[in-house]
């Protein structure tokens, strides 16, 4: 092997090792920039490709357990107008639809993207069916009943997560999207 083809593999080798703790480091600071509240996978409810939560940090949030056959279901309109409203200010609506109460979202992911869409228009991102309590509730649930000491006791339960992934305020079912007490809390978080 020739002294100048040692010296380009030496170089690139040393290259390589000087620059490993450089891509670790990059690696480590995407990851660290999503907030722990946002670091879930959850299956679209369209077509079940994975979608990361880390997608929104930066974002205001709004997480809410929806049902289709519900005496809140109405509120997807409420739901849709928020984040038609507030959406260019940076917030987003995310809907994990349940049947854990009252089995009030029996269909199919794709009837209850059909539901959503021809009954409410909605466009906010909504994923696969959720378990949202009891022993069997995915983590992202568990971290949100850890995070506020609230549990969902109905369909509509709301989260609100500020944009440095601080969970803020929740609103229980009976809370309308568009009440002035959930107005107030989503402009503050916006701020």
């Amino acid at each position: 092997m020739s002294i100048r083809t040692r010296f380009f593999i030496l170089a690139w080798v040393s290259a390589a090792v000087v620059g490993a703790p450089a891509v670790a480091q990059t690696a480590a600071a995407g990851a660290s920039s999503c907030p722990a509240i946002l670091q879930y996978q959850f299956p679209r409810l369209q077509d079940e490709s994975p979608q990361n939560l880390c997608q929104y940090a930066g974002k205001v949030v709004l997480i809410v357990n929806t049902a289709s056959y519900c005496g809140f279901t109405s509120q997807y309109k409420g739901l849709e107008s928020l984040f038609a409203e507030y959406g260019a200010r940076g917030l987003v609506v995310l809907g994990f639809p349940s049947n854990d109460f009252g089995k009030q979202e029996p269909g199919s992911s794709k009837e209850i993207a059909d539901f959503c869409v021809n009954t409410y228009g909605v466009k906010f991102p909504m994923f696969s069916k959720t378990v949202v309590t009891g022993p069997r509730r995915t983590a992202l649930y568990t971290a949100l009943d850890h995070a506020t000491g609230a549990t969902p006791q109905w369909n509509f339960h709301k989260y609100l997560i500020d944009r440095s992934g601080k969970v803020v305020a929740n609103f229980a079912s009976n809370i309308e999207p568009q009440s002035p007490k959930m107005i107030v809390a989503l402009e503050r978080a916006l701020q």
